[in-house]
């Protein structure tokens, strides 16, 4: 069963530890000149980094937020849909092989390549990116440099372990689809868009509650304005480098979220708007979570990918049971 798995899946393999390999390559190539060039210029490197050194960091990113979607459409979805579709399932039940250590045989030997194709992605990508995600967790980015804290959601599913458990529930999401639609291109085309659902949701209304949020509310001599609009106060310093920002109010002095003052349309400054709103008694609450809380919420997250894998699994195995 185990040569059998292999042979059917290894063109599939074939590609992306190759693909995996090639990225690895570029990134031991340029990782240690990005390193030499924060031991220089610190929390500086961010407005420091070359056009090729920014296309490498997005790249790489790119690349291992797609590859557990790619892995859930190619590894995943075909797996059983094929032998289902074909009938070849029936040849393999008929032999002294039942379907439980027929599927668990297959599930196994897959995810686990699965989750080691995009371990060693992610883990390779947050080793090259540290001294930029260091810089842009500390540093002051200007407008032609757009990095984002580690912590941030733009980035958080490319580094870490997050990538691992990723993998594990598409390639599972993938293969349980397949046996529900029992078609190889509508099981692709619906992993596809439930995965993209997943990763929308995820950092939208799971990801903010995995970890105990930071609530502040600041002053504005604290809090410090870097521009205002005429209804809202908008990119507050709040003096938390790195953090993932929830939520921002503008409250008055009885903590009540209110728009600006009619006094504001008078200032001329910045530094003149922000009298007129701590005259006022003008403060700014801000929910947060602070960029140490980025492993635990790494490892609560892929805890629960990881978990969605195996009740995934649970499913493929009671159906296939009662195929036909």
């Amino acid at each position: 069963m185990i040569w059998l798995t292999w042979r059917q899946l290894r063109t599939q393999t074939a590609v992306v530890f190759g693909a995996v390999v090639v990225l690895a390559i570029l990134l031991a190539a340029t990782g240690p000149h990005l390193a030499d060039l924060y031991d220089t210029a610190g929390d500086d490197l961010v407005n420091r980094v070359s056009g090729a050194e920014r296309s490498v960091y997005y790249g790489g990113l790119a690349a291992v937020l797609a590859l557990p979607a790619v892995i859930g459409m190619f590894w995943g979805a075909p797996l059983i849909t094929r032998e289902l579709e074909a009938g070849t399932h029936r040849l393999a039940w008929n032999q002294t092989v039942t379907r439980t250590r027929w599927l668990v045989t297959k599930l196994g030997l897959a995810v686990l390549a699965a989750m080691t194709a995009a371990g060693l992605a992610g883990l390779a990508v947050t080793w090259w990116s540290g001294p930029i995600d260091r810089s842009a967790a500390g540093g002051e980015a200007d407008s032609a440099s757009v990095f984002f804290p580690r912590i941030d959601p733009v980035v958080f599913g490319g580094r870490g372990v997050v990538p691992i458990g990723c993998a594990a529930f598409a390639f599972m999401l993938g293969v349980t689809l397949g046996v529900i639609v029992r078609r190889t291109l509508p099981a692709m085309a619906a992993t596809l868009a439930v995965f993209a659902a997943v990763q929308v949701a995820m950092p939208l209304w799971v990801r903010p509650h995995l970890a105990d949020s930071v609530d502040v509310t600041l002053p504005f001599t604290q809090a410090r304005p870097r521009s205002i609009s005429l209804d809202a106060v908008s990119a507050v310093d709040f003096g938390r480098p790195g953090a993932w920002v929830l939520s921002e109010q503008t409250v008055n002095a009885s903590g009540r979220a209110v728009g600006l003052p009619a006094s504001f349309s008078d200032c001329t400054s910045l530094s003149d708007c922000t009298a007129v709103l701590v005259k006022a008694g003008y403060r700014q609450r801000v929910i947060y979570q602070p960029a140490d809380h980025f492993w635990a919420l790494q490892w609560a997250e892929a805890g629960i990918f990881l978990g969605l894998a195996v009740a995934l699994a649970g499913v493929c195995v009671w159906r296939i049971r009662r195929v036909a």
